[in-house]
């Protein structure tokens, strides 16, 4: 654990208590803090009074005298659609609003890395799509080559939870636009930003506020590099304005489908095939055709930033593109469940959005498609340039008829759960076929998550294979 420094002594709230709240609130006690907590629901509240943490509800208006911090929880809007009751009391206290990256930031390093060799540092990886794969493709790629890594963040561990740093340790941290709004002190030594898409933009209110958010990490944070996926205008954007010149290497533009020749130093994937350039010229190539744990040009920018975050620390071409060879993949992301009988069954549960489907859809040339759930914003025009791909679609949700009409010219199958639609689509599979899973919506209307939806259309496929 890393004991959150700088309130010794000093009474401070945490609000939320799931993974990221109550890690705080632990670590927030280790480093001699006094936890106030509180959460909305009344069985976090007891779990916590069991545990020895002061319960105090901060919807009351004494609340905050004498606390010197509010530390919120990621899932508690602090702004928009509109501010949670007790952050709005905060605020008219004077209490500062922190979340628990900002906590790890400013207590990460301590009077022990005077004694090491190489201090420690942080990777912290940034984007719509995409940010968990690169992320444990990140730390796969440093522990096969030797390197001590650890993983955090909004994949794995809490930032709070990891080990404390040993000499040359890096710490791969994936975060969220919930979690870089919020936090007061954002420092990475490499900061990533994958890609940028529609998402959350009821809690940014809109596209302005959610690229806002992603920005700080770097316009803020002040990394010694930054990589940045140039593939849409807001990544162009930010890489001009970080960088002094075209050559300037602190800036490393990655793309997946263009060539980037142009000067300065660069990563991108065309053709299943990753090239490194500096200034102007080729200096490394990987195949990626054969990566199995990588498949579809989306997975290819995960790459590029991947290998260009790795770059960044000394590590060699050959052996970055070793280490990719070995990477087995995330559940629910591009997860290749079964093949049998000429047809491969895929699980992408976590294709939550219309992008990160459509990147899904395009990864293959025959998918029967299992789509559909809860809807956002925006509708699903950004999937039509796919829907080319989809020999049918077998639509699941409360909502499967009103989804099926949003896609147009395609052969739709009203099946609304998951167990019809699995039983749809093994029956009409045919050889050099896949059978996906990419609902290009959330999940909320029939489970609790995207995992539960993967793990449901996983133990289906196996059901109707026998396997």
């Amino acid at each position: 654990m890393i004991p959150v420094q700088g309130f010794r002594g000093q009474k401070v709230a945490v609000l939320g208590l799931g993974r990221s709240g109550k890690t705080a609130a632990l670590a927030l006690r280790a480093g001699g803090a006094e936890p106030i907590v509180w959460d909305d629901g009344q069985p976090a509240r007891d779990a916590a009074h069991d545990e020895g943490f002061d319960v105090v509800d901060l919807t009351k208006s004494v609340a905050f005298d004498g606390v010197s911090a509010l530390i919120v929880s990621p899932g508690i809007p602090h702004l928009y659609p509109k501010p949670h009751p007790v952050i709005s009391a905060a605020w008219d206290a004077g209490v500062p609003v922190d979340n628990d990256i900002g906590l790890f930031f400013r207590s990460f390093a301590t009077s022990e890395w005077d004694g090491f060799d190489t201090a420690p540092r942080v990777i912290a990886i940034t984007g719509s799509n995409g940010k968990s794969t690169t992320s444990a493709l990140v730390h796969h790629i440093l522990v096969e080559n030797g390197r001590s890594a650890q993983l955090a963040g909004n994949i794995g561990r809490g930032v709070l939870d990891i080990d404390p740093p040993s000499d040359g340790d890096i710490v791969v941290l994936e975060l969220s636009s919930y979690q870089t709004d919020l936090a007061r002190a954002l420092t990475p030594d490499i900061a990533v930003l994958t890609n940028l898409s529609p998402d959350h933009l009821d809690r940014h209110a809109g596209p302005g506020g959610y690229f806002a958010a992603k920005r700080r990490l770097f316009a803020e944070g002040g990394p010694d590099r930054a990589v940045i996926g140039v593939d849409e205008d807001e990544g162009r954007y930010l890489a001009n304005q970080l960088a002094d010149h075209l050559a300037d290497d602190r800036v490393i533009r990655v793309s997946s489908g263009q060539k980037l020749d142009q000067g300065g130093w660069t990563v991108f994937a065309k053709k299943g095939f990753l090239s490194e350039y500096r200034k102007g010229r080729q200096v490394a190539s990987v195949d990626l055709r054969e990566v199995a744990g990588l498949p579809g040009a989306h997975n290819h920018q995960n790459a590029c930033a991947a290998y260009a975050a790795c770059r960044t620390l000394g590590l060699s071409p050959k052996g970055i593109e070793a280490a990719m060879r070995t990477y087995p993949g995330l559940p629910h992301r591009s997860q290749v469940i079964a093949q049998v009988g000429g047809v491969t069954y895929v699980n992408d549960s976590k294709a939550t959005n219309v992008d990160s489907a459509a990147k899904a859809l395009a990864a293959f040339p025959k998918v029967r498609w299992i789509c559909g759930g809860l809807q956002k914003e925006g509708g699903l025009a950004g999937l039509h340039a796919s829907l080319d791909h989809v020999v049918r679609a077998y639509v699941i949700g409360r909502e499967a008829d009103a989804f099926a009409r949003d896609l147009p010219g395609v052969d739709a199958a009203i099946c609304t759960t998951m167990q019809a639609a699995v039983a749809a689509a093994v029956a009409d599979a045919l050889p050099g076929e896949v059978v996906l899973l990419a609902p290009a919506a959330a999940s909320f209307d029939q489970y609790d998550n995207f995992e539960q939806r993967g793990d449901d259309f996983t133990a289906q496929v196996k059901t109707a294979l026998a396997v």
